[in-house]
């Protein structure tokens, strides 16, 4: 240091010094008996000096120890993310217990985790649940299959064979033949059901839709089926009630709820629309009479591939999708969907935001 003040900066800084924070000055000395010259401090531009030197100092001091806590705390952070990735990578792909992965610090993250991966196990024992459904729902469908098709065939060739059947014999052939050409039809669609709810990914097209008119129009498309069935659908909906969404994708699932309605309501009994303002949107009431769900089969009516009517060759038994893809899309519209069912009347539940 004296080196670089002295030689190479050839004593500036001391120069500097001596005339800024020194005086110089002639006393005369009694001991010497002459004129001696002292060099003395000036204390005030001094203090000053000292001041400026040693705040500079603290604030170098507080750069450095700042600096020196970033880069630790980052090497620290670095270090614990590279550790917790580790332990979750172990707890993800090891079957062992959180407690032997996650050490005592660690304790909050080890009970997220658990949580995570309980969620994970529920979710993929659901999938494989709704995977065995469908695979046994497609093995019914592809048994079932056979029966009227073989009914169709026998039939037909009886009325090729026979020239000279009665009248009224072929009528009753036909007419059982077209009868069981009908369930292949259904059974059919119940296959294409499931290819295109595998396959499809639902996209909205909102626009504005006269609900009233909507639902008047699917009472008249279903006006076949509950002629069969002696039942009929009553409206109590106002006439002025609009809504916004995607009409076929909301027809599709209304329809879906009124297929589920009819097939389990008992014969000559009424299915009713209810309308009621609710916070922030509407709610529709889909209500028939018919035999009360049980609650365990209640929980699950919103499941994919699950039926109510366990028989597999039933004329109500169909893919167990209709109220899956009905929630769906009601979810999609941001809107919800649930069912109560007891003292035999079953009643579900559409709530619909309104913009």
């Amino acid at each position: 240091m004296y080196y670089l003040l002295d030689h190479v900066w050839n004593g500036l800084f001391v120069d500097w010094f001596m005339q800024s924070y020194m005086i110089t000055h002639e006393v005369y000395s009694d001991e010497v008996g002459k004129m001696t010259v002292i060099t003395e401090p000036l204390w005030g531009p001094l203090k000053e000096l000292l001041l400026a030197v040693f705040i500079a100092a603290v604030l170098v001091c507080l750069f450095v120890a700042s600096a020196t806590a970033r880069i630790y705390g980052k090497m620290r952070v670095k270090a614990a993310v590279t550790e917790i990735s580790r332990m979750l990578h172990g707890a993800m792909a090891e079957e062992r217990e959180l407690e032997d992965i996650f050490p005592q610090e660690y304790a909050e993250i080890s009970v997220q985790v658990s949580e995570i991966r309980s969620a994970m196990q529920r979710h993929e024992q659901m999938q494989k649940e709704a995977s065995a459904r469908k695979n046994d729902l497609i093995a019914y469908l592809a048994h079932d299959l056979r029966t009227p098709l073989t009914s169709v065939v026998g039939y037909l060739s009886l009325l090729d064979e026979a020239a000279d059947m009665p009248e009224e014999q072929r009528r009753k052939y036909i007419r059982i033949a077209f009868q069981k050409a009908r369930r292949l039809e259904e059974l059919n669609n119940e296959f294409f059901e499931i290819t295109r709810y595998n396959l499809q990914r639902m996209d909205l097209e909102k626009k504005s839709i006269d609900l009233y008119y909507m639902l008047c129009q699917m009472a008249e498309e279903f006006y076949p089926l509950l002629q069969e069935h002696g039942s009929r659908i009553v409206l109590h909906v106002g006439e002025e009630l609009m809504i916004r969404g995607d009409g076929d994708k909301l027809a599709r699932a209304f329809g879906n709820i009124l297929k589920n309605a009819i097939a389990y309501s008992y014969p000559d009994t009424d299915i009713e629309i209810r309308s009621e303002p609710v916070e922030g949107g509407l709610c529709l009431h889909f209500s028939n009479r018919g035999p009360t769900i049980p609650p365990q089969k209640l929980e699950t009516i919103f499941d994919k591939f699950v039926r109510l009517d366990a028989s597999r060759s039933s004329h109500t038994g169909g893919a167990g999708l209709g109220l899956a893809i009905a929630r769906e899309i009601i979810t999609l519209h941001g809107g919800e969907i649930t069912a109560n069912s007891e003292d035999e009347m079953t009643v579900f539940y559409v709530i619909l935001p309104v913009d």
